[in-house]
């Protein structure tokens, strides 16, 4: 038997593959976290990319806005925030001109104690926090030339700085997180995300891709409009740890940490009969809607009529009413696809692809979601442990299918040679 150990929630569960099945494991290239991560993003602050120094950067601002990642995203911000608020300080900025956004898009408002354990307890104490809303006030930027028309957050229109912070890693339409995303979708307006989420059915949409996405071309844009003065962006390997930093310019700053991202986590993998697939474990398997990531970035390497063993606790649910209310309803991809079209709605994406990979594979989920409400909403085999899911994949796929493991589902982009 060939053993491994992958994450689920924020514990791990023992997988055994027997060894005239095993086709080995999809594992990105790892690096080891940086020993001092918070010098690392001094160094990167101090070393800019494609953009001057960043005492320049600042000079004459009299408030800053600061843009993280929210609960949804396992980003090392507060190591982000020791070196980035020791340097403003350092620059004669007073903490009471300097406040935090946490980027939340369409998502739900950060709750305390999330705040508290992203931030940690002195940033949490010391500086105004505040919660993105995007039906809450936004300020008119213009237009991009897709047509989307750029509303975001008033606080951040108005500010003298606007500091953009976050991880890069891969995303399945908007080709990559980070850089200009801390704007749209992080602290745009419903309607501009909405619009924006629309053009994911575009063929250049998806993970790994930046030519010719839309979804992309039109973050870029209104990021242009919202002219950030700096961001801070990070890259970390599979254990959240930082690996490196890039800081400067909101698009070369970010093409950098692009080419880092594709050199760990870009696998090539001859097809294989059954996945057995770990999202990567909290936050990254929080809820449905994100765990569903990971089954995206691997679904190309699972042969047709296959299996997907997949391991997401989804402790918050499904994380997405519409995604359960289309995925109850069984509408059919044709139809995701027209009121897509017509009438983009979050959530009604995440069910559109649910429902194409179902058409292609099985889908058997280890989850702390409702067996009943897995099986006859999503279409999905709950199973109670991974030696389960394996004797139903083998049953479908035969005695000698071959089995790949993914332990890192949300992180790796899968290509089939």
């Amino acid at each position: 038997m060939a053993r491994f150990t992958l994450k689920y929630g924020s514990t791990e569960v023992d997988v055994d593959v027997p060894n005239e099945n095993f086709a080995g494991v999809l594992e990105v290239k790892d690096m080891p976290g940086c020993a001092d991560p918070v010098s690392e993003v001094k160094r990167s602050i101090r070393n800019p990319i494609g953009s001057p120094p960043f005492h320049v950067v600042m000079r004459g601002k009299r408030n800053v806005v600061i843009i993280v990642n929210d609960h949804t995203r396992d980003t090392r911000t507060r190591e982000i925030l020791v070196a980035l608020l020791g340097e403003l300080e350092e620059l004669g900025f007073p903490r009471r001109d300097v406040t935090i956004v946490f980027g939340c898009g369409t998502h739900r408002k950060v709750r305390d104690e999330e705040a508290k354990t992203i931030l940690g307890e002195d940033v949490w104490s010391k500086y105004e926090l505040i919660s993105h809303d995007c039906d809450g006030d936004a300020t008119f930027l213009g237009e991009t030339s897709l047509g989307n028309r750029i509303y975001i957050n008033s606080l951040v229109a108005e500010a003298d700085a606007k500091i953009l912070t976050g991880d890069i890693t891969f995303h399945y339409y908007a080709g990559y997180t980070g850089g200009r995303k801390s704007i749209l979708p992080g602290v745009s307006a419903r309607e501009t995300i909405l619009f924006n989420h629309a053009m994911m059915l575009h063929p250049a949409a998806r993970s790994g891709v930046l030519d010719g996405n839309p979804v992309h071309l039109d973050m870029t844009e209104a990021a242009h409009l919202a002219k950030p003065d700096f961001i801070v962006n990070v890259v970390q390997n599979t254990g959240g740890e930082i690996v490196r930093a890039f800081s400067g310019d909101v698009k070369a700053a970010f093409m950098e940490g692009v080419k880092l991202v594709d050199g760990l986590y870009k696998a090539e993998s001859e097809p294989a009969d059954i996945v057995i697939l770990s999202a990567g474990g909290y936050p990254k398997d929080i809820d449905f809607y994100q765990a569903h990531k990971a089954l995206d970035n691997v679904i190309s390497i699972v042969k047709d009529g296959g299996c997907v063993i997949f391991l997401a606790e989804c402790r918050d649910g499904v994380g997405n009413q519409l995604f359960y209310e289309w995925m109850k309803d069984k509408l059919s991809i044709d139809e995701m696809e027209r009121r897509l079209k017509s009438d983009f709605k979050l959530g009604g994406h995440k069910a559109y692809y649910l429902a194409k990979a179902l058409k292609k594979v099985r889908i058997l989920m280890m989850s702390a979601l409702p067996s009943e409400e897995l099986e006859a909403v999503f279409n999905v085999t709950p199973i109670e442990n991974v030696e389960e899911g394996l004797r139903e994949a083998l049953k479908i796929t035969g005695k000698n299918a071959k089995i790949k493991v993914v332990p890192h589902g949300a992180a790796i982009l899968a290509m089939k040679k």
